[in-house]
């Protein structure tokens, strides 16, 4: 009976899923949208990947959307902006999801205000915003994991710099310093090779980071040791 119970759901599902639009699929998930309940939606689908024994995949992919679902949660409940979780359905790993409407990727944003030729001071705005988010985060020992701009939103108007996280989909909980100096090397890396010429602007958000963050003396001690590890890779290799 239980089987059945399981089969109906899944079919169910996959009716609803069928009947929105697919935004995007990586190797991990597939990303739709459309409406739930009535609301603007988003949904996250983590599919079973044929490579993995079924009960060991079953297992992880239902560790992996907890995960991201709690950092969600625990990050909200913190102040940070990030998307409303409506619904988690752990039969079919499928996470549904606030659409943050109208808005731009903070990628967009900072690439139009660069060709518009908009003076670095505005940049800088954004850098100090982003800092005291990710500061936030990083004090609720929330790892988001991917960050990069294609990662952050800004609800109109975008002047306003109401930032929104989005895609925790490797997020994990931890306080140890070095976890949270990974998070911000991946975004320096991510940050430096999307936005040429913007060195000023990322040494402005780590300046508000370390001004807002409680633990961050440790943090950034952390990504300077990152940064030399990865300079020796690069020689290396």
């Amino acid at each position: 009976m239980e089987g059945d119970a399981e089969s109906r759901s899944r079919l169910r599902t996959r009716a609803f899923l069928d009947g929105l639009s697919l935004m995007k699929q990586g190797a991990e998930a597939r990303v739709y949208r459309g409406r739930f309940l009535g609301k603007a939606a988003v949904v996250k689908e983590r599919f079973p990947k044929a490579y993995r024994h079924p009960a060991l995949d079953g297992k992880l992919t239902h560790r992996r959307t907890a995960q991201e679902v709690r950092s969600i949660v625990r990050c909200r409940k913190a102040g940070i902006s990030a998307p409303v979780v409506y619904f988690v359905d752990y039969v079919t790993n499928c996470i549904y999801l606030e659409d943050i409407e109208e808005s731009t990727t903070v990628r967009d944003h900072i690439i139009s205000m660069q060709q518009c030729g908009k003076e670095a001071s505005n940049l800088c705005a954004l850098a100090d915003k982003i800092g005291q988010v990710l500061a936030r985060m990083h004090d609720e020992d929330v790892i988001h994991g991917d960050l990069t701009t294609s990662n952050m939103l800004l609800r109109p108007p975008c002047d306003d710099h109401n930032l929104v996280l989005i895609d925790f989909g490797l997020s994990f909980i931890s306080a140890l310093p070095e976890d949270k100096g990974v998070d911000l090397y991946v975004l320096e890396k991510a940050f430096l090779s999307t936005h040429p010429n913007t060195e000023e602007i990322f040494r402005a958000l780590l300046q508000s980071y370390s001004s807002n963050s409680k633990k961050s003396g440790p943090v950034i001690k952390k990504l300077d040791e990152v940064r030399l590890r990865g300079r020796k890779r690069s020689m290396v290799g």
